[in-house]
């Protein structure tokens, strides 16, 4: 699995066409009526990589297995989500579970599409979703401060400790500001994670234009764009209707001259990808074999030893080194033989720092 992103977003912005077309599934039934998806609908989706053919090619592999990203759909959120809302509890539940937000935002004017705020206002929509999402971290974090407090008071250690990292996540959702922004140390960041906060997560704004703005852009996505440079954010534009028809292609080659044919060079579903994991910070490096060449999705800060156990524990468990050849070095040299004569194959030990596009064999003994 690459990484776990939710589609969030207010009613009737595309958020269930967008996720039909990058997952080409028909799973969620969009309409032009709110909650039409009450469950979180998931699909998974494989990541392209041009990388993974060119390196089954010299491997003579028999099978090339991509990495995959998982989208999750879920329902629109209203102003009082906070309170519950249109269903506002359940919603913000499901965001808990999710690595990453898609924040899909309305660029479009369509009289026949209904909004539920009366008008088009992307920026302002982000506002209301967003300040949802904080009042629901601050009610959470009042009462887990509260109690921590008392304990510390009474002499409690480790609620002392813990005061350190809630203080400063506090003093930023009492100024208004998401939880992300708040100043945590590197060795703070597991126990960060762990109070799932739902403005913890990183968020990737997702521009939905009609047809015609799908290249360039339109007024909306550069008001967008104006909002989330503001707050450090990355934003993709997206045509959740050509998504759909790209969707409905299966040959490659037409989908590539459709593309083409309206001024595009790569799907959403790419520029989704691409910016979802700068969000996250992660990379991709591989193993390639006669069996199978296969794509593996690490967080950018993984060691060799992270490696090995994203693919077994046994691997961890044993690690003796890891033989690795730079994706450049393994295709300039034609596959792991040539990199291993030319001196290209290095020789790494559990500490190294896995680079995007290393191509890794793990030895290990159990």
């Amino acid at each position: 699995m690459g990484f776990n992103c939710g589609i969030i977003g207010l009613p009737n912005v595309g958020k269930s066409t967008l996720f039909n077309a990058l997952t080409a599934t028909a799973q969620a039934e969009s309409a032009n009526y709110p909650f039409c998806t009450i469950e979180p609908n998931a699909g998974r989706v494989a990541v392209p990589d041009d990388r993974l053919a060119i390196l089954a090619g010299l491997a003579k592999s028999a099978q090339v297995v991509p990495t995959y990203l998982e989208f999750v759909d879920i329902a629109g959120l209203v102003r009082g989500a906070s309170q519950g809302e249109g269903l506002g509890n359940k919603f913000l539940s499901h965001i808990r579970e999710v690595d990453a937000v898609c924040h899909v935002l309305r660029c479009f004017d369509d009289g026949g599409i209904t909004h539920v705020e009366g008008g088009i206002d992307p920026v302002r929509d982000a506002e209301i979703v967003e300040t949802e999402l904080l009042l629901a971290d601050l009610e959470a974090m009042e009462r887990r401060f509260e109690t921590t407090e008392k304990r510390a008071k009474g002499g409690d250690k480790d609620a002392r400790a813990q005061l350190q990292l809630l203080e400063p996540v506090m003093a930023a959702l009492q100024d208004g500001r998401p939880a992300r922004t708040a100043d945590i140390a590197d060795d703070q960041r597991p126990a960060f994670r762990q109070l799932q906060l739902l403005t913890a997560k990183p968020v990737l704004y997702v521009c939905n234009v009609d047809e015609d703005s799908a290249v360039d852009g339109n007024a909306h996505t550069e008001a967008v764009n104006e909002m989330a440079a503001t707050k450090g954010a990355a934003t993709v534009i997206v045509s959740a209707e050509i998504e759909a028809q790209i969707a409905q292609l299966d040959d490659p080659a037409e989908r590539a001259e459709y593309l083409e044919g309206i001024g595009l060079n790569e799907t959403g579903l790419s520029k989704v990808i691409r910016a979802g994991y700068a969000l996250l910070q992660l990379l991709t490096f591989f193993t390639a074999g006669p069996k199978e060449t296969r794509a593996w999705t690490v967080e950018g800060a993984a060691t060799a030893y992270d490696a090995a156990g994203r693919i077994h524990t046994d691997f961890q468990k044993g690690f003796i080194r890891a033989e690795t050849i730079g994706f450049d070095d393994y295709v300039e040299y034609g596959g792991e033989a040539g990199a291993r004569d030319a001196g290209r194959m290095r020789q790494e030990g559990r500490d190294y720092k896995v680079r995007d596009g290393d191509v890794m064999l793990f030895r290990f003994n159990v």
